[in-house]
């Protein structure tokens, strides 16, 4: 069977070392612009390397720094109120994926009102944005910077809601690696391996293709030579760049081929457990690889290519095995938390997460259709 596929990129992406120094360029029609970001992003200085330019080109801005990690819908909506108050003509969304996903939310209320609820699902956003909005990102690992998602957490109902459109998309990405150096190992560990579960998600997902699987698999690559390196040293500047990059091309891979399980037990797991949600990524990756690994067995063997030569003469299941040993000892060697105990999980919660897992729409794309029983079976087996 011949490929068929489409391929959309709406964001223009600047990237390299000292980008964000070209700032002004894209300022030619702002005249008071709204920084979206959080007080760790405010207190490392990075914010102000953003102003300097504002004020340098004559530029007004306004500076919202109260976004919360993992930012919930009342976050969004309120931000949103500001925004229209302050009268702001742009958005600069300054940090992780915290805040360039709430600055993607208050993108949308400004332009269609009511609350970032309404928006939940795919497409239900009507009308797209004349309002710019301008990502820098300050970690390497959501690739919000170049999606059309943006995930928020509900805590009336203990979950985490998506916002799917192409409405979301930035217009312009500045990914200007010395942004991501104040990144602290903890935070490089969890966005980096959060980044490796994108591309290794999107690789194997039923709607993948060649194109996503050829900045998956780079991505893949990208990161299990460098993320050790962000991690250890944080000034380190090549893997810096390079795992920005990941970030970049993992990103960009999914946003055309969507993600799995990893990521729809994930979500349900940050929303009644209030996981981080590159730590729960870093629990559940080597999990559902294994399981996926039956229904997509070449892929799997490629992706164990990834981390050693593989021995082609060696039965898959062989190198099945290899993989998730290798993906384990990342995830270790970075130091990301290996059982739901160690972050807080309770026993009686795990039902309630199985049986929100199947109703995330990145269920319906993991290559195998796991039941809710299947799903607490696995979490029965990292707690």
């Amino acid at each position: 069977m011949y490929s068929s596929f489409e391929f959309h990129l709406p964001t223009k992406i600047h990237f390299g070392l000292n980008k964000i120094e070209q700032l002004d360029q894209q300022l030619s029609n702002v005249n008071r612009a709204f920084i979206v970001t959080d007080k760790g992003v405010l207190n490392s200085g990075l914010v102000e390397h953003v102003t300097k330019i504002l004020e340098k080109n004559a530029t007004a801005y306004v500076i919202y720094d109260e976004v919360e990690p993992d930012p919930s819908v009342e976050t969004v909506d309120k931000v949103a109120g500001v925004f229209q108050q302050e009268e702001g003509d742009a958005l600069i969304a300054i940090g992780g994926g915290s805040p360039i996903d709430t600055a993607k939310g208050v993108r949308v209320i400004a332009d269609n009102g009511g609350s970032i609820r309404d928006y939940a699902g795919v497409n239900l956003v009507k009308k797209s944005s004349s309002i710019p909005l301008i990502a820098i990102p300050t970690t390497s690992g959501t690739g919000s910077e170049v999606t059309i998602f943006a995930v928020f957490s509900d805590w009336e109902e203990n979950r985490k809601v998506t916002v799917t459109s192409p409405a979301l998309a930035p217009d312009i990405s500045i990914v200007d690696p010395k942004m991501t150096m104040t990144a602290p190992p903890r935070i490089t560990a969890a966005s980096g391996f959060d980044a490796y579960a994108h591309a290794a998600e999107t690789f194997v997902s039923r709607a993948s293709q060649p194109a996503s699987d050829a900045l998956a698999l780079s991505a893949m690559r990208t990161v299990h030579k460098y993320l050790r390196r962000a991690v250890y040293n944080g000034g380190d500047v090549e893997a810096r760049v390079k795992m920005a990059e990941a970030s970049l091309l993992a990103g960009m891979a999914f946003n055309q081929s969507y993600l799995g399980l990893t990521h729809a037990i994930g979500s349900a797991l940050s929303g009644h457990a209030h996981v981080s949600h590159g730590v729960a990524i870093g629990l559940l990756l080597p999990a559902v690889i294994r399981y996926n690994s039956i229904s997509q067995l070449d892929k799997h063997v490629e992706m164990a290519r990834v981390f050693r030569e593989v021995d082609l003469s060696m039965p898959e299941w062989k190198s099945i095995d290899q993989l998730i040993e290798d993906v384990t000892r990342l995830r270790n060697d970075v130091g990301l938390p290996q059982r739901l105990q160690q972050v807080g999980v309770e026993e009686d919660q795990l039902k309630a997460i199985a049986a929100d897992s199947i109703k995330s729409g990145m269920w319906k794309f993991n290559p195998r259709q796991a039941s809710e029983e299947e799903i607490l079976n696995m979490l029965k087996d990292l707690f």
